[in-house]
């Protein structure tokens, strides 16, 4: 079988990132060629897979490739719903190829163009898949695609082997940690105003962004500098996990978060916001706390019942844990991909220039 993996993003993000651990884990006997519009993006995906060949060309370049590859599928990574419309709209026209879409973060697009034009290729596709339940159901929503047509298949990741944990010296404080992008979705100011409210508690944040000032500037005024780390990027920020005692990522929009599955196989409580698929992946009161979104009372009182009660931490750590190695690990993700492409193979192709009426 001959999958050929899009990419048409030019920065390495959680959606990057999955598609790498994707790549790494399919089936050694599937030929895989990776194409993009980045060098590092494109040198991030195969890098589990050494050998793994790739092309790096303009997008407009992209459907003369599909047509020389002559792939049995072709596998899109969207970072939003109405990326890669170049990509999709070769693969839909070749002839013999099926067409998968992943969507790696269901939005809703408020141009009508856009959002027609999108809809007019995702309805042609031969599989549609978003990164949780709720996800899918969103997307078939804010595209009118008709219930049940977008799959789900949550992203996951390796269970790599992290340093030990160190333990916490009596009276020493809580540190709530995160990894993610700096940047106003992610919600961290809500971090930081819960945190002026939570004594003996640190928080640390391994990421960059844009928001960096404002998230500096807010934890000034709220007079918890001195209680908040902002490291910055790193190449391996799973790393870092050890060093938490609670994982937080109080977001406001996500799809499914890889550093959420991370924290739960490094065997730590999770506090999150419900959106995107969080609540599918965070069992409330027992693998952590799923609050509100913008919800700083929520995050509040999460956060101090853990403080407070260590061998909850435990439990709800090691329920996390357990939960992540039955569902969440990169087998099971490439299994259900490995599964979805040997599927389409032997169906029909969805019809390109007539397909079927959404089902209400």
């Amino acid at each position: 079988m001959r999958v050929v993996v899009c990419t048409a993003s030019t920065g390495v993000g959680g959606a990057e990132i999955s598609l790498a651990n994707l790549v790494a884990a399919v089936d050694p006997a599937v030929r895989i060629h990776v194409l993009g519009v980045d060098e590092t993006v494109v040198a991030r995906v195969t890098a589990g897979r050494p050998g793994t060949p790739a092309t790096v060309a303009p997008a407009r370049r992209h459907p003369a490739v599909l047509a020389r590859l002559r792939p049995d599928v072709v596998h899109a990574n969207l970072a939003v719903p109405w990326a890669g419309a170049i990509d999709l709209a070769a693969a839909v026209a070749l002839p013999r190829a099926r067409v998968v879409a992943v969507q790696q973060l269901p939005l809703r697009s408020v141009d009508l163009r856009v959002w027609l034009c999108t809809r007019a290729l995702l309805r042609r596709l031969d599989a549609h898949v978003a990164v949780g339940e709720a996800s899918a159901r969103r997307m078939e929503d804010f595209y009118a695609l008709g219930r049940g047509s977008v799959a789900s298949v949550p992203n996951c990741v390796p269970d790599v082997a992290l340093p030990p944990r160190t333990a916490r010296p009596a009276g020493a404080p809580l540190v709530v940690g995160s990894l993610g992008r700096l940047d106003a979705v992610k919600g961290y100011d809500l971090l930081l105003r819960a945190l002026a409210r939570l004594p003996g508690v640190r928080a640390v944040v391994v990421g960059e962004g844009a928001a960096r000032p404002a998230l500096e500037a807010l934890a000034g005024e709220l007079g918890v500098a001195d209680r908040v780390a902002l490291p910055g990027w790193s190449d391996q920020p799973s790393a870092a996990l050890p060093g938490f005692d609670v994982f937080c990522l109080p977001s406001r929009s996500e799809g499914f978060p890889l550093s959420i599955v991370e924290a739960m196989l490094a065997e730590l409580p999770v506090v999150a916001t419900r959106v995107g698929s969080v609540a599918e992946l965070v069992a409330d009161g027992r693998t952590g706390v799923v609050v509100e979104r913008d919800d700083v009372d929520g995050l509040v009182e999460a956060l101090a019942r853990l403080r407070d009660d260590v061998p909850l931490r435990s439990r709800w750590g090691v329920a996390g844990r357990k939960r992540a190695l039955g569902s969440y690990t990169v087998e099971h993700m490439a299994t259900a991909y490995q599964r979805l492409w040997e599927r389409l193979l032997v169906s029909p192709r969805t019809p390109r220039l007539r397909p079927p009426a959404p089902h209400p």
